[in-house]
């Protein structure tokens, strides 16, 4: 799925939401925009697969220890997961649980940056006299 087809895919649901908000329907356009939003990120999966391998191939000629670099990722992936999940919830009407969301996925990115921070901390430990 290519650039435009993602954007006609977002404009037409968002057009039939809108339509099914008029007509009280909120439930079916929660339901629809969700399914918009799957249907987007899975069409997405391919390419960010290509960037992950992208991503492998730099650092292994770059000698970066591949722990670092799966953190990194992982931590990618939780911004995102955690931003989709609350603008779901946003969607719905629920931003107080799209703020705890939010803030989840802060914890677990400061728990898996911990050994990065320590590491790049114990670097500047031993250069300095």
């Amino acid at each position: 799925m290519n650039i435009m087809q993602i954007v006609a895919v977002g404009l037409i649901t968002t057009a039939i939401v809108v339509l099914l908000r008029q007509n009280n329907a909120h439930t079916y356009a929660l339901l629809l925009s969700t399914i918009a939003g799957v249907i987007i990120f899975a069409a997405l999966i391919n390419k960010i697969g290509y960037v992950i391998q992208v991503f492998e191939d730099l650092a292994g000629r770059a000698n970066v220890n591949q722990f670092y670099l799966g953190t990194i990722l992982k931590i990618v992936g939780i911004a995102y997961l955690a931003e989709f999940g609350s603008q779901v919830c946003r969607d719905a009407g629920e931003g107080s649980i799209a703020g705890r969301i939010e803030f989840a996925g802060k914890i677990f990115i400061i728990v898996l940056a911990i050994p990065i921070v320590a590491a790049v901390l114990e670097s500047i430990i031993r250069l300095l006299p």
